[in-house]
């Protein structure tokens, strides 16, 4: 894998999160490399356009986790069941895309490729994920921790517990805000956020029940309540509050904790997101506001082709749920 494929993959594992959304009862999606992936409760299909115009796609039964295991039915667990296998999923369909735009590269080239190069190899994925996730603790955990344990040394008052982890979390959420704008400018990421609005628009053109074709899916708004860059606002916001509440002293009992209680924001997170998602006047739902901004940044208006290839994975998911007797709730 050349160096600027190694950073493409990277930027996009970064961005997972943030192109994630649905839940387990909801259709759902995620933006890909030229493409879009879908899913229903009991489904999966990732399309994805090669340059030529033809739509490849990759499908399958997928058990929801709550009946795989029904601990996962429980409050938080649930969370973390519903997103740590959309996670999986999403790097599934991640790795499917980038194995076309593989392939697509070598077909162009001129030099004889090896069988092996037509896939992204495992370790380059290992490497990866191993690169990506050490980025996101370096970033966003020991960055902002490192900062303010040293503004603590200039300004007592930051010895206030509720203080220190108020202005930690803002200077995480500048990062992130950052980080997003940086990246954006990205052609490649550009395309993928506009894939994300494509994912966006078809999966409210299906929740409201009208026909799914471009033109109405075209009609609908890029900015979803059930985004990953709205759970990631709100794992912002509950880790400061966690953080508040839990008595560490020193620098490395600190980043212990950042570390030890992700699980715990992840799950607390994702109730407060499937409360807001059902009850989108209430209070609780206001929260999930800043997320809907930020999606300024990472969905774009996509075009008609865009939107195509949207519908077709949603089609296949559809088709797929309907062959094993699944019932699609709609929100």
């Amino acid at each position: 894998m050349s160096i600027r494929g190694f950073l493409r993959l990277s930027a996009h594992i970064q961005l997972m999160p943030v192109l994630e959304s649905g839940e387990e009862t909801l259709v759902g999606g995620q933006a890909v490399i030229e493409g879009v992936m879908m899913r229903a409760p009991h489904s999966y299909c990732v399309a994805v356009r090669k340059p030529g115009g033809e739509i490849v796609t990759q499908e399958m039964p997928v058990p929801r986790m709550s009946e795989k295991y029904p601990a996962f039915k429980l409050p938080v667990l649930r969370g973390l069941g519903t997103i740590g296998q959309a996670m999986s999923l999403g790097f599934k369909a991640l790795k499917f895309s980038a194995d076309v735009a593989v392939e697509e590269e070598n077909a162009g080239g001129t030099e004889k490729k090896s069988p092996k190069a037509k896939e992204t190899s495992s370790w380059a994925l290992a490497l990866n994920l191993l690169f990506s996730f050490g980025f996101f603790i370096f970033l966003y955990k020991l960055v902002p921790l490192y900062l303010v344990s040293s503004l603590e040394k200039v300004y007592p008052a930051l010895h206030n517990r509720i203080l220190f982890n108020g202005l930690d979390g803002v200077i995480r959420m500048v990062i992130f805000l950052g980080f997003l704008t940086l990246i954006s400018r990205w052609k490649d990421v550009h395309r993928v956020f506009e894939y994300h609005g494509a994912e966006h628009k078809v999966v409210f053109n299906y929740e409201s029940g009208q026909t799914v074709n471009v033109a109405n899916a075209q009609a609908f708004t890029t900015y979803h309540p059930r985004c990953g860059t709205s759970f990631l606002m709100v794992v912002m916001v509950i880790s400061m509050l966690v953080y508040m509440v839990i008595p560490a002293e020193t620098f490395a009992m600190k980043m212990a904790v950042r570390i030890v209680m992700l699980p715990v924001i992840a799950g607390l997170s994702y109730e407060m997101i499937r409360f807001a998602a059902k009850r989108r006047g209430s209070f609780m739902a206001l929260l999930t506001t800043p997320g809907l901004w930020l999606q300024r940044i990472t969905t774009q208006p996509p075009a008609d082709d865009q939107a195509e290839i949207a519908i077709h994975a949603l089609n296949r998911a559809m088709a797929l749920e309907s062959e094993q007797g699944g019932e699609l709730v709609i929100a």
